[in-house]
């Protein structure tokens, strides 16, 4: 199985954040990390690797400024096989669509796996609406705000927690998956990572 895990590098909630003078927010001149919803779906990407076995590579994907290459160090570090990073003046300060674009373009260069797995939303912005766009562009079943992931072979169950009821979703891959933060704690990186 082939698994690429899309990755935000967001600016430090406890960092004094700043504008640039196109209103965008400033991620050169601000500490940044790895959104910490994402970590729950490179958390799970490296679950479905484990228990599929040494055949499944996890690959993280991330668009972003050069600073940006720590989100991909740190999965890396939790254990991810392979790191990507774009990085181009000519996507500073994307929207959804330009976000989604490039991902989808990125995805599409090496060549579209198993599984896209996004977090729930980033820390940043909060919108929850790239894996659905991602879907789209790669033209691609989605199911998403997983809480519980289950596969066998290329067939994938998920559990999706309302408000009100629990959802069981099914679909085959490859699809786009989005999962939240209630599908366990992502590990901590090793020293060997």
């Amino acid at each position: 199985m082939n698994i690429v895990v899309c990755v935000k590098y967001v600016p430090d909630a406890t960092a004094d954040r700043q504008f640039e003078s196109d209103n965008t927010v400033d991620r050169v001149g601000v500490d940044g990390l790895l959104s910490e919803l994402d970590e729950y779906a490179v958390e799970q990407a490296l679950q479905l690797k484990e228990k599929a076995g040494d055949d499944t590579e996890v690959t993280a994907l991330c668009i972003g400024p050069e600073k940006a290459a720590d989100a991909v160090r740190k999965a890396l570090q939790m254990g991810a096989d392979k790191g990507i990073l774009v990085s181009d003046e000519a996507i500073a300060g994307s929207d959804y669509l330009g976000t989604s674009l490039v991902l989808a373009e990125a995805i599409k260069k090496i060549g579209v796996p198993d599984l896209v797995m996004c977090g729930m939303a980033s820390t940043d912005a909060s919108g929850s609406v790239v894996p659905a766009m991602l879907a789209e562009r790669l033209d691609l079943p989605q199911v998403t705000f997983a809480s519980v992931i289950e596969t066998q072979g290329d067939q994938v169950r998920i559990k999706r927690d309302g408000d009100t009821a629990t959802e069981v979703i099914g679909a085959t891959m490859p699809l786009v998956m989005s999962v939240t933060d209630q599908t366990g704690e992502a590990r901590y990186p090793s020293f060997k990572g």
